[in-house]
């Protein structure tokens, strides 16, 4: 359980306890004092690029963070894809892709992997949590979301259950069927009777969806691909968010319940989370979601949370596709450490907290916050001390906005 900082000085001082890591700063015991646990709960507000955390007694709020987890995943998948297919022809002789060795990936409980990334992420930072912490209860927020309804607002019943392509073999014979098989560009001025399904987004970025479709004649399409026309049709709207989060509400509690048999793991709604912040006076914010998740809303909150943001640790790509004269191949990866520093290691600059986001071999480095805010654009790095080796989740404290008191008389109705 937490103490004082005077407490914690004393058990350093007498050797009575050892630093256990610096953020958040955590002592460990060298000895058994046999005082009692209190119950803590740990709420948590699940999301597809923010984790708000939140642990508390019926006293005191005792540990809260923010979580910013990685949006590059997809993409990343996609360059691979790319690479690896380029790859095929360009160091042997042509071979067609085979996909029989790809079924094995498709057992019972296969998730996408930027899925499966997500989640363990909502796994990893509660299962930190708990080696911390004496957690006896876990409370998850599960939303649910009618893809039908935030579509067409007018639907009802049955409608809500059936897809727009309901009745159609593939989702290009829908789009050509909703366009009414016309270009929607020239609108059949050309005569060209080819029709072509045509991204407004590239496909690695905006997906197969229908809303990222538009139907286009072959002479349009070409000419849009030379630069020669513009389209001012734009992307429709799009539910990744909201699909993810129906396929993990579950998966995530089901797996907390599977490797935390003794614990109490539960599920709570958005609108008892909406209702409770409201009721209790609380800024809107991940950290205070997960505030009201853990059910202790008497409990004092800190003024303070972890913010941390999650990074990717290394880059497999080992060479640049660009091929100099003389064959020579560009090394796409950056040196393990320059100066006895490595990329986004946090060091004290210029009396501030900071993390490495650049270094040149010249010894001068980029200081900045996690936000993007510089600390020192280049400074040597003679005046940089190491404060953390560089870890997946990258953390800083930052202060938690209040929110203006209610005016007499107003607030939420019975």
């Amino acid at each position: 359980m937490p103490c004082s900082p005077a407490k914690a000085r004393l058990l350093l001082k007498e050797k009575k306890a050892i630093v256990k890591r610096r953020t958040p700063f955590t002592i460990q015991l060298t000895i058994a004092t046999g005082e009692s646990k209190q119950p803590v709960s740990l709420g948590v507000d699940a999301g597809y690029k923010h984790v708000g955390l939140s642990a508390s007694t019926e006293k005191a709020e005792l540990y809260a963070s923010e979580v910013e987890l990685r949006q590059d995943i997809t993409d990343l998948l996609s360059a691979r894809r790319a690479l690896r297919q380029s790859r095929r022809n360009r160091k042997m002789r042509y071979r067609a892709p085979r996909f029989d060795n790809r079924i094995r990936t498709k057992r019972k409980g296969w998730l996408a992997p930027s899925v499966e990334n997500r989640i363990n992420a909502h796994l990893s930072r509660i299962e930190t949590v708990i080696r911390l912490l004496p957690v006896t209860k876990i409370s998850v927020e599960t939303t649910s979301f009618d893809m039908q309804l935030l579509k067409n607002s007018d639907i009802a019943g049955k409608e809500c259950q059936e897809s727009e392509q309901l009745g159609f073999w593939n989702v290009r014979e829908y789009v050509l069927f909703r366009d009414g098989h016309v270009c929607q560009h020239c609108h059949g001025r050309s005569k060209d009777p080819v029709l072509n399904v045509h991204h407004l987004e590239s496909r690695r970025t905006g997906g197969d969806s229908p809303g990222n479709l538009i139907t286009l004649c072959e002479t349009c399409h070409k000419a849009l691909h030379r630069g020669e026309i513009t389209l001012k049709a734009k992307r429709g709207q799009s539910f990744r968010a909201e699909t993810f989060m129906g396929i993990m509400r579950w998966e995530v509690l089901d797996r907390l319940k599977a490797s935390h048999p003794k614990l109490e793991v539960q599920n709570t709604y958005g609108y008892r989370t909406k209702h409770a912040r409201i009721v209790n006076g609380i800024a809107k914010s991940h950290c205070a979601d997960a505030f009201c998740i853990a059910g202790n809303l008497g409990a004092e909150r800190l003024c303070e949370f972890l913010f941390q943001k999650q990074t990717r640790r290394n880059n497999r790509q080992i060479h640049k596709l660009s091929i100099l004269k003389g064959g020579i191949r560009k090394r796409n990866q950056v040196p393990f450490e320059v100066k006895g520093f490595r990329l986004f290691d946090k060091v004290a600059c210029k009396g501030e907290e900071g993390f490495i986001f650049g270094r040149r071999s010249s010894g001068y480095f980029d200081v900045r916050k996690l936000d993007g805010t510089h600390v020192s654009a280049g400074i040597s790095y003679k005046k940089l001390r190491l404060l953390e080796k560089r870890q997946t989740y990258l953390t800083e404290i930052r202060k938690e906005e209040a929110l203006p008191p209610l005016p007499e008389g107003r607030g939420l109705r019975a």
